[in-house]
C-alpha cells in the first residue's frame, strides 16, 4: 500500500511544476495551500456520504480521490510520506494499530476525576498468521 503512495508522490513532485493548463497537480500547486484544502475536504465529504449510502465502489474511487489530494498537500507542506509512516510507528507503539491518540490532556474535557482508563493497544497481526 506504501509503495502506492510513494509513487504517487513522486509523481506529484514531478507535476507541480508542469502546466497548468495540462496539469491537474499543477493547477492545484498554482492556486495555493487554500484550494488544495479545499479539495481535500470535498473528497472526504464525499467518501462520507457515499459510505453513509452503502456505495462501496464510490467510497473506493472517492478514497483514491482523497489520497490523491491529501498527498498533494503533504508535497505543498514539505512532509513526506516516511514522516507519516513514523509517526504510525509511534502510534502503534504507544496505543496500537488501530486506536487513534487522545488529544493532550489540557485539550481533553472529561467529567468527574478526569483520568482517561488505560487502554490495551491492538496489534495488528501480519496477513500470514490470520
Amino acid at each position: 500500500m506504501s509503495d502506492s503512495l510513494e509513487r504517487l508522490y513522486r509523481a506529484v513532485i514531478a507535476a507541480r511544476t508542469l502546466d497548468p493548463a495540462t496539469s491537474r497537480t499543477a493547477k492545484l500547486f498554482q492556486h495555493g495551500p487554500s484550494k488544495m484544502a479545499k479539495k481535500l475536504a470535498e473528497e472526504a465529504i464525499e467518501v462520507v456520504i457515499d459510505a453513509v449510502s452503502g456505495k462501496q465502489d464510490a467510497v473506493i474511487r472517492e478514497s483514491a480521490d482523497l489520497l490523491y489530494n491529501l498527498t498533494v498537500l503533504w508535497v505543498a507542506a514539505g512532509i513526506n510520506p516516511q514522516d507519516v509512516w513514523d509517526e504510525m510507528d509511534r502510534r502503534e507503539r504507544v496505543q496500537g494499530i488501530a486506536e487513534k491518540l487522545p488529544k493532550q490532556k489540557s485539550a481533553i474535557k472529561t467529567a468527574g476525576a478526569g483520568i482517561p482508563a488505560p487502554r490495551r493497544p491492538v496489534l495488528a497481526r501480519p496477513a500470514a498468521t490470520r
